[in-house]
């Protein structure tokens, strides 16, 4: 018997608890230079700097293999194009680290990513790193929604933010597990939980529940618009 206390075993694979670990070690390092390039105001030169190294030392990436700057898109010029294993996966977009993120700066990047038809666009200014995905059809809207944002500044606990990230690891990216984390987040939207609200068994039953509760008995036409019309908050960012 001795005092050493045994180890505690990972509940991740070893790849996974790699990609964590070093996520959260890259979050101490960079918080000290993030702060001061928000605080002198960089130029969004020396923002790509630090999201660079973030991005190979942090998220996994290789500078020369996975990572191409200034990737041409039809005469234009996306800051970074993503690829794994030689697959263009994602379009970053860089803004200087004391810049907002807007809906402009995503509509910029989100052309980008119609135009070669990938899924995924990143946008951050170094400190919130934001993932969306984009769905583009032939003759159809364009839909871009947010799956993930990050800020490596909050006052959120560490390992919140380490959960987020992981999912931009390129060892994540490699697996799919953001489109998972997508179809969860999809299938449980405001958009997608009306539609589960508003089919006839769900309107019977609401109906059935305020008639016994109030007495007043509502058409299940009028219980479908309020869900629709008031109930529900949109959660599409940007709708072309």
């Amino acid at each position: 018997m001795t005092d050493t206390e045994p180890v505690k075993k990972s509940p991740f694979p070893k790849w996974e608890q790699d990609a964590r670990d070093s996520i959260r070690a890259s979050i101490r390092r960079f918080t000290r230079p993030l702060q001061d390039i928000v605080a002198r105001d960089a130029n969004e030169g020396d923002t790509r700097l630090i999201v660079t190294d973030f991005l190979c030392e942090g998220l996994g990436y290789d500078k020369f293999d996975d990572l191409t700057t200034e990737f041409a898109v039809r005469g234009e010029f996306a800051d970074y194009g993503v690829r794994i294993e030689k697959q263009l996966v994602a379009f970053i977009e860089v803004k200087r680290a004391a810049q907002k993120l807007n809906v402009r700066h995503l509509r910029q990047v989100e052309t980008y990513a119609v135009k070669e038809g990938l899924e995924w666009i990143m946008l951050t200014n170094g400190q919130v790193w934001q993932a969306y995905h984009v769905y583009a059809k032939t003759g159809q809207q364009v839909a871009t929604h947010l799956a993930l944002e990050v800020d490596l500044l909050g006052e959120e606990p560490i390992a919140h933010k380490i959960e987020g990230l992981f999912y931009l690891h390129r060892a994540a990216l490699k697996r799919g597990l953001i489109d998972d984390l997508w179809r969860r987040k999809a299938a449980t939207s405001a958009a997608s939980l009306a539609e589960v609200l508003v089919t006839p068994p769900v309107l019977e039953a609401v109906r059935k529940e305020i008639r016994r509760t109030s007495g007043y008995n509502p058409e299940p036409a009028d219980l479908e618009r309020i869900i629709r019309n008031e109930v529900v908050r949109a959660e599409l960012v940007v709708k072309n």
